[in-house]
């Protein structure tokens, strides 16, 4: 690792990332049906999407289009703009919480506003970390139909991560199992515009980030958090949050099962170790 990405992070530095609070960016999109059949299809959700929608189908729009001179050497555009431009070299999407006030118009205008509405630092035992809370509001007609605040989390590379070994028993024994592997991750890549190599290049990622083998998207296994807390609950949901605390890898299993409360739903890794956590409202 370079000398600029391991020394620590500077006050001045702090204080220029955190001037980055309030910026906005607007983006506008027809919800075409094409772009949420696709999204649909790589959660193996009903295709048949004019008439159910599949889980936490606003990600399928408004995608970030960036040209390959915007992109970074791990495949995320470069720093700046929108977000700080904050030097250390892991950037993971780590939480959100939405609330959904409306179902959304198919084949109609909608408006998304971005807003950066806070920047923090923290230091640790595993060194600095540095949190972005973005603001995501999304409207049809002037009117709200979604609001989300999503966490982008950077930090350094860290020491790898060794090799999951699997438990002899299922970690939950009234899990769903779901295993995804490359196929699965490219296709998620793809149909979302995320070009982060951690989840389709195999070198990059056991090589330069230290992972041992390719990453499961977080956002990928959020929707399936958001699946399995609908069927549970019988009804649409009116909020839903999720929180990432270990980094899942394809080709191992993961146990998808509910949590200690109602409402509760967790990703547990095939060693046993919780994922991610996600709470649901009806």
């Amino acid at each position: 690792m370079s000398e600029t990405l391991s020394e620590a992070i500077r006050p001045e530095e702090i204080e220029a990332w955190q001037a980055h609070v309030g910026r906005q960016e607007i983006r506008r999109q027809r919800l075409d049906i094409e772009s949420l059949r696709r999204f649909a299809a790589v959660q193996g959700a009903d295709l048949d999407v004019e008439r159910e929608s599949p889980p936490l189908a606003h990600w399928a729009w408004f995608l970030e289009a960036v040209s390959p001179d915007g992109l970074g050497s791990d495949g995320h555009p470069r720093r700046g703009g929108l977000l700080p431009p904050v030097r250390l070299p892991r950037r993971m999407f780590a939480a959100a919480a939405m609330t959904f006030n409306s179902p959304l118009t198919l084949d109609a205008p909608a408006e998304l506003s971005l807003t950066v509405a806070e920047v923090r630092h923290r230091s640790g035992k595993t060194g600095d970390l540095v949190f972005v809370e973005v603001d995501r509001r999304l409207t049809q007609g002037g009117l709200p139909r979604l609001t989300e605040r999503q966490t982008i989390v950077y930090r350094g590379l860290g020491e790898p991560v060794p090799p999951i070994e699997p438990t002899d028993l299922p970690p939950h024994r009234n899990a769903e199992v779901w295993d995804p592997g490359p196929v699965d991750l490219f296709r998620f890549s793809a149909v979302t515009f995320n070009s982060h190599r951690i989840h389709y290049d195999l070198p990059y990622a056991t090589g330069e980030e230290g992972y041992p083998g390719l990453v499961v998207h977080g956002p990928f296994t959020a929707a399936k958090l958001f699946a399995l807390a609908q069927g549970r609950m019988g009804r649409p949901l009116k909020a839903f949050s999720f929180r990432a605390v270990a980094p899942l890898f394809a080709g191992q299993p993961i146990y998808l099962a509910p949590g200690a409360e109602d409402g509760d739903v967790q990703a547990l890794r095939c060693d046993g170790a919780v994922a991610m956590t996600a709470r649901a409202e009806v």
